[in-house]
């Protein structure tokens, strides 16, 4: 899933407050936290995950989390990952358009 420019700003704002709800550990990414991250994202559109490991490691961990889910990556900032999947129907979010 693609964001604009926009969307992400908009998105950050929203999850500005959000406290992970995933954690990566030393295990990396197994079948069971892609499932917990996917359930996360149907139950909250919006989610934070934290991220163990190096600079470079934590982005492709997330990078690859967010092609698994069919999610889009908002942001990274330290450990946290941002990421959002919209719901197709009862979305809490109005995503700007461009």
């Amino acid at each position: 899933m693609e964001l604009t420019v926009k969307q992400k700003l908009y998105l950050k704002s929203k999850a500005h407050n959000l406290k992970p709800v995933v954690m990566v550990g030393q295990k990396g990414i197994t079948e069971n936290l892609i499932k917990e991250a996917d359930c996360a994202l149907t139950a909250h559109e919006l989610i934070k995950i934290k991220i163990a490991g190096e600079r470079e490691t934590r982005e492709s961990v997330a990078a690859e989390i967010a092609a698994k889910t069919d999610s889009g990556l908002v942001q990274i900032v330290g450990s946290n990952a941002t990421l959002f999947r919209k719901r197709k129907e009862k979305s809490q979010f109005q995503l700007p358009k461009e």
